[in-house]
C-alpha cells in the first residue's frame, strides 16, 4: 500500500525554449510541487477540460469517460505511484459495483481524465520525495545550470535543477491555468508515444 499524497492541477505550460509542455501538481497542504513533462494533445486535453471548453465531438478522454459512464463504472480517483527510470508511473481506481479496480495508466491520461470526472489526485509520498520541488530549496538556493536526466543515484535536487531554467524561460501568457483549479496546438497523433510521462531532469 502506497503512503499518499493529495495534490492537485497548479498549472499546464509551454517552454519558450523547445514548446514542450509540462503540467505542474502543487500539494494542497505544502508549497511543494511536481512538474512532469507530457505531450502536446494531453497538455490540450487537461487544459479544455480544466477550462470547460466545448468541443464539437468528443475527444479520446471524452470517449473514455463516456464509455466508462455507459458501463456503471466510475473513476473514484487517480493515482501517480512510481518513478523508475526517469518515468512515471499512473493508475485509475474505478469501481465497478463492489469492486475497486486499478488500472494501469500515463500519468497525463489520468489527468486528463481526473479532471473530466473531478476526482482527487494523488501522489506516492516516495515519488515525491524523489522529484517533488519545494521552490526555496530547489529552485531558489541551488541554481545550477541545464542537464540531461541524470542517474537515478544522483540527489533529486541535483536531477531536477532543470526546472529552475523552465520556469525562468515559461511563456507566462500562453497556456496558462488558474491556479486555483488547475496548448491548443492540436499536437500530434493521440496514439503516438510523444508523451514521456518525465520528470523536469
Amino acid at each position: 500500500m502506497f503512503d499518499m499524497v493529495e495534490m492537485m492541477i497548479d498549472s499546464v505550460r509551454v517552454s519558450l525554449t523547445n514548446q514542450q509542455r509540462i503540467v505542474i501538481l502543487r500539494q494542497l497542504d505544502v508549497e511543494r510541487y511536481l512538474p512532469i513533462w507530457i505531450g502536446p494533445y494531453e497538455a490540450e486535453a487537461i487544459t479544455i477540460a480544466l477550462q470547460e471548453i466545448e468541443v464539437a465531438r468528443p475527444q479520446t478522454h471524452d470517449l473514455l469517460k463516456n464509455t466508462l459512464t455507459s458501463l456503471d463504472a466510475r473513476l473514484v480517483r487517480i493515482e501517480i505511484i512510481a518513478l523508475r527510470e526517469d518515468v512515471f508511473f499512473a493508475q485509475l481506481i474505478v469501481e465497478v459495483g463492489d469492486r475497486l479496480i486499478e488500472i494501469d495508466s500515463r500519468p497525463s491520461d489520468a489527468l486528463a481524465l481526473a479532471v473530466r470526472f473531478h476526482v482527487s489526485i494523488f501522489v506516492a509520498q516516495e515519488v515525491l520525495d524523489a522529484a517533488g520541488i519545494v521552490p526555496e530549496e530547489d529552485v531558489q538556493q541551488t541554481p545550477q545550470s541545464v542537464t540531461s536526466p541524470a542517474p537515478e543515484e544522483e540527489p533529486a535536487s541535483d536531477r531536477l535543477s532543470i526546472f529552475e531554467d523552465f520556469l525562468q524561460n515559461l511563456d507566462l501568457d500562453d497556456l496558462d491555468v488558474p491556479r486555483s483549479d488547475t496548448d491548443s496546438d492540436p499536437g500530434p497523433d493521440p496514439d503516438s508515444d510523444s508523451d514521456t510521462d518525465q520528470p523536469a531532469g
